[in-house]
Formats: C-alpha cells, sequence, structure tokens
C-alpha cells in the first residue's frame, strides 16, 4: 500500500509497500483508499511543501487492476470513476507534484504521471505506456481528455493509438517527460525539481490549476455508464 516519507518540505508518496520492490501497484479499490489517505495527510501540512510520487523496483505502477476489475465486472463504472478522482485530485493539488517514474508506467499509471506538474523518467530502464489499444480496451471521457490535452497532439495519437512504448529518451523527446536522470538518481532529481518549488503550496495555486486544467476536469465529472464505456 503507498506511504509517506518527507525530505524537507518535500513529501515522498511512494506507491508500493514499503520494503518491497516486486509489486506492480496497480489501482484496487483498497490502494485507491490509501492514495486519497495518503494525500488528505500532505494536504493538512501548513507551511512550504510539495509532493513527489516514487516507487521502488520494476514498476512505477501498473495502473488499473485488472484481475480485480475483471473478476467485479458489475462494478466497472464504480470503479473507474474511483480512478477517475486520482487523476483530477492530482491535478488540483495545492502544492507542486512531481511524479518520479524509475519503472514502468502503463495505463492508469501513465496517466497519474501525467496529471502531475512535471516528471523526471529513469534513462536506462522502464517504459511508459498506454496499452489500452493493444488490450483492446477503451479510454473513458476523462482519461481521453486527459490524454489529448496533457501531451503533444501527435504524440498523443500515437501513444494512444499504437501502444507505443516509450523509453527515458524517445519520453524526454516527445515531451511526455520533462528530464530523465541515470538508475537510482530519478528520485534524487524529482525531489529536487519540488524543493525548488515548496513556497507555491497553497489555495493560489491550486486555483490556478483548476483554471487550467478546468475540461480536463469537466471530462472526468462525466460520470461513466455503459453509454460511454464499452469493451470490446
Amino acid at each position: 500500500m503507498p506511504y509517506l516519507e518527507r525530505d524537507g518540505d518535500v513529501h515522498i508518496l511512494h506507491l508500493g509497500d514499503q520494503g518491497q520492490t516486486d509489486s506492480e501497484n496497480r489501482f484496487h479499490p483498497d490502494w485507491i483508499d490509501a492514495f486519497h489517505a495518503a494525500l488528505d495527510e500532505v494536504e493538512a501540512v501548513e507551511g512550504p511543501a510539495s509532493l513527489v510520487f516514487a516507487a521502488s523496483g520494476k514498476f512505477f505502477t501498473n495502473g488499473l487492476d485488472t484481475d480485480w476489475l475483471f473478476g467485479n465486472l458489475d462494478k466497472i463504472h464504480w470503479y473507474l470513476d474511483r480512478v477517475h478522482t486520482i487523476f483530477s485530485r492530482v491535478l488540483t493539488f495545492p502544492m507542486t507534484t512531481v511524479a518520479a517514474v524509475g519503472g514502468h508506467a502503463f495505463g492508469a499509471g501513465a496517466m497519474l504521471a501525467a496529471s502531475s506538474d512535471l516528471r523526471v523518467m529513469r534513462a536506462d530502464r522502464g517504459f511508459w505506456c498506454l496499452p489500452e489499444a493493444n488490450l483492446n480496451m477503451p479510454f473513458t471521457v476523462g482519461m481521453n481528455a486527459l490524454m489529448t490535452l496533457q501531451l503533444p497532439r501527435a504524440v498523443a495519437v500515437e501513444a494512444m493509438t499504437t501502444s507505443r512504448r516509450f523509453g527515458g529518451a524517445d519520453a524526454l523527446a516527445a515531451g511526455i517527460v520533462n528530464e530523465i536522470a541515470e538508475g537510482d538518481d530519478v528520485l534524487a532529481a524529482a525531489v529536487a525539481r519540488a524543493a525548488a518549488t515548496t513556497t507555491l503550496h497553497g489555495k493560489n495555486l491550486a486555483k490556478i490549476k483548476s483554471d487550467l486544467h478546468a475540461p480536463i476536469l469537466d471530462a472526468f465529472a462525466v460520470p461513466t455508464t455503459p453509454d460511454n464505456l464499452a469493451f470490446g
């Protein structure tokens, strides 16, 4: 489950269990609840602050918990709406957010990174990928808006329609991430970027983000229904 650490005024939300390096950090409903609880804790902090999302091992996060999802298809719309709350909240979080992508970021994991203000990715290992086309899965209205408005248009088209896997150098060239770093330097680079913006924490930044991302937030507010989501 997600847990928090702190480096000065920078809060680090680790996406997997403490001490484990083999977790895929998928969005199980319990994981989503724990993620929001961690955000509640960070949001309650007063004074300078910023937030980094990080993970150990092979995966940043592999996105949707497909094992749970396909075992609970009667709850699919509820589940996807819960996933949307993660992206909406990160997009409007009242402090700078930085994704330290040290491993694979697939599907909803790639979207979590895209929802963050800044992204640092490992140069030599891991992929950022939207595998939905390859998996014969659709994008929800909100996910479509997130990808098409957060990425350069041509990059969004390629990523969404071909399920291309972008390594660190390719992701930087495509404008998906802001920086690449070698090996274990990813977290340190992300923390450095976050530390430079801790004084921005507050309601003003949250308002700027809410206005900036209004079209995406409106799309995420659309409830997922059989009319706007159907698996092929």
